[in-house]
């Protein structure tokens, strides 16, 4: 190995262990009390070191965010390529979305905090470039899966493009991740179960699609049924 490999995997190992330690500090301590300094000094690196490989916290943040976005796309894939119906798939996607978002309880509140302005604007935009390139491959293959379900007539895609179509049930699994960061809120509203409920609107957009083949949504039985295949088939 030569030098300059070398030294680039001293650096990336470097990166490594100060995303794995900010990741630790904000688990115990804060997302909004993460100061560089005080993470340098966990990693034993002057904090000259740490704006070397990130130009300011927001940099940080953002490349928090797309390892962990990384990891969230390659379930979405995973969903996506299984090797069911067109409307098992989508529904599919959901259930990998909560089951990613239970794992990392963080994830959500740390994507939506990277997206305010005062982060996403004040980030290098090669960061927001690498994270918005973690986007394009399961983008492609969701949106694979409305083409090949409206190319069988299982759904019609109307005045939406199959883009749009593929938002209604992004839209539904970003809406509820957002109102769980809202503490108490659920409750307030008597809704004990919104991992039930997220399944459950999800069956009843696809539905309201006409995505066949149609799914029984007061079947309580067949959807526990289809959850635990999704959870043994493709997130095992």
């Amino acid at each position: 190995m030569g030098t300059r490999e070398r030294k680039q995997r001293e650096f990336e190992a470097r990166e490594q262990l100060f995303l794995d330690a900010a990741r630790r500090l904000i688990r115990e301590e804060g997302l909004l009390t993460l100061q560089m300094a005080r993470l340098a000094r966990a990693c034993d690196y002057a904090t000259g070191t740490l704006y070397q490989h990130f130009a300011s916290k927001e940099d940080l943040l953002v490349a928090l965010a797309t390892q962990r976005l990384g990891e969230h796309c390659d379930l979405f894939c995973k969903a996506a390529a299984w090797p069911a119906g067109t409307r098992e798939r989508m529904f599919a996607l959901t259930v990998a979305d909560e089951y990613f978002s239970r794992r990392h309880p963080g994830y959500s509140r740390l994507m939506q905090y990277v997206f305010t302005e005062v982060v996403w604007e004040t980030a290098s935009p090669g960061r927001r470039e690498q994270l918005t390139a973690e986007l394009e491959p399961v983008v492609a293959a969701i949106t694979g899966v409305v083409e090949q379900a409206v190319a069988a007539g299982e759904v019609k895609a109307g005045v939406l493009s199959t883009q749009e179509l593929m938002l209604g049930p992004w839209a539904v699994c970003h809406g509820m991740q957002s109102l769980l960061q809202t503490r108490g809120l659920l409750e307030q509203l008597d809704i004990s179960a919104p991992r039930r409920s997220i399944y459950v609107h999800a069956q009843v957009l696809l539905n309201g699609l006409g995505w066949q083949p149609l799914f029984d949504v007061a079947d309580d039985r067949a959807l526990d049924q289809l959850v635990e295949r999704i959870e043994r088939e493709v997130l095992a």
